[in-house]
């Protein structure tokens, strides 16, 4: 089994966490939603899987290429 990490594609405050601890996420299902700009921007599964782990609370401040979140594939 294969640990896949989730990455922000961009910088901002966790808005929402979409699938949290021990949820099935099919490939480009949301993880978790960014507020940037005033803006909404989801975070997508990059392959389908059990979330491992989620690295950030909703409020906290990501920047660009961080983790977010663990997938096992």
């Amino acid at each position: 089994m294969a640990r896949v990490d989730v990455k922000s594609e961009v910088t901002g405050t966790v808005w929402k966490i979409e699938s949290g601890v021990g949820a099935s996420v099919g490939q480009s299902d949301p993880v978790i939603v960014i507020e940037s700009m005033k803006m909404e921007i989801p975070v997508v599964a990059a392959t389908s899987g059990t979330v491992a782990e989620v690295l950030v609370g909703e409020g906290d401040m990501v920047s660009e290429g961080d983790v977010v979140a663990r997938i096992d594939a």
